[in-house]
Parts: C-alpha cells; structure tokens; sequence
C-alpha cells in the first residue's frame, strides 16, 4: 500500500487556497494550506513528511521563489511548483533554471495541467527515492563484497603455509568454498548455476529469495520442478541463443538475463544471471 502523499499549497489570496483545496478534494493526498511564505516555513517545520508543495510567486514579505529556495536550503527532498501571472514568467524560468524548482504552473490555471504536473512530481519523487534506496543497498552490498574479497584474498596468500600446517586438505577447501558461496550471496543479482541433466547445482541467496525457496532451497532439485515456468522458458530460449542477453519483468522487477556456459574442461552445465535494473 502506498503511502499517502502530502501536498503544501501556498498563497496570499484565500480564494487562491480554497479552489486548490477544491481541487485536490477526490485526489488521495493530505492538503495543508499556508497565507504567506512565513507561514509555509513554519508548517514545514512541525511537518517533516511534507512532498510537494504549490507557491504563488507574488506574495508580500517573501515571494514564492524566495520562499521554494529557502525550501531547497532546509528541505531538499520536497518537489516544488510555482504558479505565476504570465507576467512573472521570466523570473520564474530564470528560477526554474537554477535547478530549484520543479516546474512553474501559469495563472489561471488549467486544472487537469496542474494534477497532471503534480502526479507527475509526485512520480519523480517515488523514483528518486526508490534509486536512491537501490544504491544505498548496493553500496552496503558492494562493502560486504570488498570485506569478503579481502578474506577471500587473505585465504589465498597464505594457502601454501595452511596446506603445510593442516593434515586434511579438504578442511581448507570447504572454507574456500563457504567464502566463495558468501561472495555469491550478496551479489546484487541472481546466480543459478544448472548441470547438463538440468539439476541445479548452485545459487545465490538473491535466487533462493526470489524464487521463494529460501526454507528448502533450489539445489538439488531439477530447474523445471522448482523454478517459475516463465523462468523455465527464458532458460530455453536463451539456450539456444547463447551470448544474448534479453530483459524480462518478474514480480514487477525488470531484469537484465543472460546465460553463461561453463568451459567443457572444468566443469558441464551453464549460469543463469538475472542482473536487477533500477
């Protein structure tokens, strides 16, 4: 459930704030009303969930782009909107073009204009913080990922004096293969790696979690038993396409996919990579 938006409206005139008010009346949002750009601060103040707001440009003591700036200043992440007589238009676009606001509105106003431009906003908003969110996930990630390189790196230089002091060869090895399953784990994408008898023989946390297997897991199992048929067949398609990517919406996420064979000397079989697009 998405949560409900809050849209501050600004302007001198009372009329000017009824008839938005009016407009907003069968829209889903929260409207608070303000006379004056002092009044607009102080409101931001004891509201910090504020999204959008609407300022008249000509207004006594501080005018709306005055006010927006100030606005910038405290609360960047608010998206604003002037509404200006076309006699102020010139100002504004010099406004508009410093990058502090987010679109100016002409008076009067047309009214599907101006809910169209909010939702639009509001819009813009929900994505800048949803990328927002993804990079920070990511840079958390990629932490984890350096932190577990280093480890991983560590294991390696001192691997000839581990053998040396350690009888079984094969403790040293499980750990080498619990760092690499790590690593996997918190890659920012998907790893399924799949044999030539289409048994699963490896993956990531992201696939367990993505594929809702993350109690029982997906190894052992053969792909077409455990994995969504549309997965199943972008598998078969991209099989036979091989060093192809395509992309592909699941669960309302689209992915970057693409399957990598593994070299017949090593190892038999192939990796599906779903990489998440912001």
């Amino acid at each position: 459930m998405t949560e409900q938006a809050t849209i501050l409206c600004v302007d001198d005139e009372k009329n000017v704030l009824k008839a938005l008010r009016r407009l907003f009346h069968e829209e889903d949002y929260e409207i608070l009303l303000a006379e004056s750009g002092r009044e607009g601060l102080a409101i931001l103040e004891e509201h910090n969930n504020v999204d959008l707001i609407v300022s008249d440009y000509r207004m006594p003591e501080m005018n709306g782009v005055d006010f927006l700036r100030e606005v910038y200043t405290r609360w960047p992440d608010t998206v604003r909107i002037v509404l200006s007589g076309y006699a102020d238009t010139a100002a504004v676009v010099e406004a508009v073009n410093l990058g502090h606001i987010y679109k100016f509105i002409p008076k009067p106003w047309n009214d599907e204009e101006v809910l169209s431009t909010i939702r639009s906003g509001l819009e813009t908003k929900a994505l800048r913080k949803q990328n927002d969110r993804l990079s920070q996930e990511l840079q958390t990630k990629n932490q984890e990922l350096e932190k577990l390189n280093k480890e991983l790196l560590s294991v390696n230089e001192n691997l000839e004096s581990l053998v040396e002091k350690r009888t079984e060869e094969l403790e040293i090895r499980h750990h080498i293969l619990q760092v690499s399953q790590a690593i996997l784990d918190v890659l920012p994408m998907v790893v399924v790696g799949i044999d030539t008898e289409d048994m699963i023989v490896n993956c990531n946390r992201e696939a367990d979690d993505l594929f809702n297997n993350a109690t029982f897991g997906l190894l052992g199992f053969r792909r077409q038993t455990v994995l969504p048929k549309s997965i199943n067949e972008l598998i078969d398609t991209m099989l036979q396409q091989l060093d192809q990517t395509q992309k592909i919406m699941f669960r309302q996420q689209a992915y970057q996919c693409q399957i990598c064979q593994l070299s017949p000397t090593t190892a038999q079989g192939y990796i599906l990579v779903m990489i998440p697009l912001a």
